[in-house]
């Protein structure tokens, strides 16, 4: 046999080592949660909440790439509940999105195991109930994705990390909430902002975060409220951006960061200043009375309390705009994988479809509905994914009641099931257009996608030449500006149901959704899942015999 010298037999210990790795199962997390309802004072007075064992927020799941994520769910609400893991793309595996449109809800008393991957993703996201307003009441929690130890990341390991929660706070139930969109009207102002939970610190009030001085800290932020947008801060501080929904971003420097309904970023801070408390900053944009929460950021050993000056917010919508133009996509850092993410030249990709989504407000038998392309959806009893894997969908939906252009201005609104098709592999353009006076956020389960321009007025093919098609950062949610467009490209890659809605939940909750369906023209298991053997059933499959499965 021949020899080897000591480089060869490191190379060949690394090769079988990476063999053995690429065929063993990934790690298992288990988790065991208790849906219940809770009181909380935020803002002096008691105000029900849904609760994660007796959490709110509830707990953390901090994971690697490719874990194993189990999550055994009992529901003890009084109505039936889902939870949907925003952000997490659940590649081939659309069972476990935890959406009105694919899953069967828990009913009260009962409970569902789900069981999905963060495969290929890293990052900061969220879960949240997905069912009518239950996310008014709470239900929510952070998902921290780190990478797996052999992919580098492109900054040093921090001294610590911190998930923050911020949501504008309605102070009503969600039943009332209910009660109130179904009756014709809309969300107006929140009663306040929450950070983890909790309203506004006062000076003296317990710290949240704790942090050593010269020491490098990541805060992992994410919008779970319903409708505002909040600028992020702290006091006496910049915040270096290093994530933004999943992406390794440019390490550019802010002193505040406008974080959209839906959206979670990743910075890192530095505690280089004097060793005091500082205040932690959440305040409504685009709002004509600004509301605004604190938190207190304590240095170790300090009893100096933070000064009550608190650093301005921007103003307009515009320099929100311009923040945006300069986020960019970190081009030689590995994500998931060791290859670098500017790997994916998604600017060299021929596009094959253009999908333009225009959003409306309209009066349908007196009451108000939201709609993109002149349908508002709504929810039947089978949920679509299940309609269309066990061939009834014709009897519960139909596909492609929109086109893929905006109906002429006045064209009634339809109330139905708002479901489309895409095409499998195929590579769409789809333009959202926002003709109202308020900034809206959209959010695509299933996918990432290159939010490539935004503008002013309505699109034209003539905007593509001011187009990014190097460096955007690939994201699973984006806004849209006031009487403004965003554009949007993607690989439909991933074959499931997939919602397309408005991040601002009363828009959702009355109609501004759809669901795209990528169905592979293989039944494989190289493309998709097979229906879990757990799987919930209700309405008109509960009985029916199983379709035969993938292979």
């Amino acid at each position: 046999m021949p020899s080897m010298d000591k480089s060869g037999v490191t190379v060949a210990i690394l090769l079988f080592l990476a063999f053995i790795s690429a065929r063993a199962e990934d790690p298992y997390l288990y988790f065991t949660w208790t849906v219940s309802y809770g009181t909380i004072f935020p803002f002096g007075v008691p105000q029900q909440v849904i609760m994660i064992n007796n959490q709110f927020p509830g707990p953390v799941i901090n994971c690697t790439s490719n874990n194993n994520i189990v999550v055994n769910v009992f529901n003890q609400l009084d109505e039936p509940f889902l939870l949907s893991w925003n952000g997490i793309q659940q590649r081939k595996n659309s069972w476990q999105d935890g959406m009105p449109g694919t899953n069967c809800p828990i009913p009260p008393g009962q409970n569902f195991t789900y069981h999905w991957q963060p495969k290929d993703q890293i990052g900061s996201f969220y879960y949240y109930p997905s069912i009518g307003m239950h996310k008014a009441a709470g239900g929510y929690g952070p998902i921290r994705v780190h990478s797996r130890l052999l992919i580098p990341v492109p900054f040093d390991p921090p001294a610590d990390e911190f998930d923050v929660l911020i949501s504008d706070w309605y102070g009503i139930s969600h039943k009332t909430l209910t009660r109130l969109l179904d009756s014709g009207r809309h969300l107006t102002r929140a009663r306040g902002v929450l950070i983890n939970g909790a309203a506004s610190s006062k000076l003296g009030d317990a710290p949240m975060f704790f942090l050593d001085a010269g020491k490098v800290y990541r805060f992992r932020v994410c919008n779970v409220g319903l409708k505002a947008s909040l600028n992020f801060r702290i006091q006496g501080h910049t915040l270096k951006l290093v994530e933004i929904d999943g992406s390794h971003t440019m390490q550019n420097v802010y002193d505040s960061l406008d974080v959209h309904a839906g959206q979670c970023y990743s910075v890192l801070v530095t505690a280089d200043q004097s060793p005091r408390d500082y205040f932690l900053v959440a305040s409504t944009r685009f709002q004509k009375t600004v509301q605004t929460a604190t938190a207190i950021i304590c240095y170790s050993g300090s009893s100096v309390p933070a000064t009550p000056d608190l650093p301005p917010a921007p103003t307009t919508w515009a320099w929100s705009l311009n923040q945006w133009r300069s986020f960019r996509w970190n081009l030689t850092a590995s994500a998931a994988r060791p290859n670098p993410q500017g790997s994916y030249h998604y600017g060299q990709i021929n596009i094959t479809r253009t999908i333009k989504l225009a959003s409306s407000t309209s009066a349908v038998d007196g009451k108000l509905r939201f709609a993109l392309n002149g349908v508002s959806h709504t929810d039947p009893t089978v949920p679509l994914k299940l309609a269309e894997y066990f061939g009834i969908n014709g009897t519960v939906f139909k596909y492609n009641l929109i086109t893929d252009e905006p109906p002429a201005t006045g064209t009634p609104v339809t109330i139905a099931p708002n479901a489309i098709t895409a095409e499998f592999r195929t590579f769409i353009e789809i333009i959202l257009e926002n003709p109202e006076k308020s900034v809206q956020s959209y959010h695509l389960n299933g996918y990432s996608f290159f939010p490539t321009g935004m503008g002013p007025g309505n699109w034209t093919p003539e905007n593509r030449k001011t187009y990014n098609l190097l460096d955007a950062v690939s994201r699973h949610t984006i806004q849209v500006y006031p009487r403004s467009w965003t554009a949007i490209m993607l690989t439909f890659d991933n074959a499931g149901m997939w919602n397309l809605r408005s991040e601002i939940w009363d828009r959702r909750y009355l109609g501004q959704q759809l669901y795209i369906s990528v169905l592979s023209p293989e039944r494989s298991l190289r493309d998709e899942y097979n229906l879990p053997e757990n799987a919930l059933r209700c309405g008109a499959i509960t009985d029916l015999p199983l379709p035969p499965p993938y292979s």
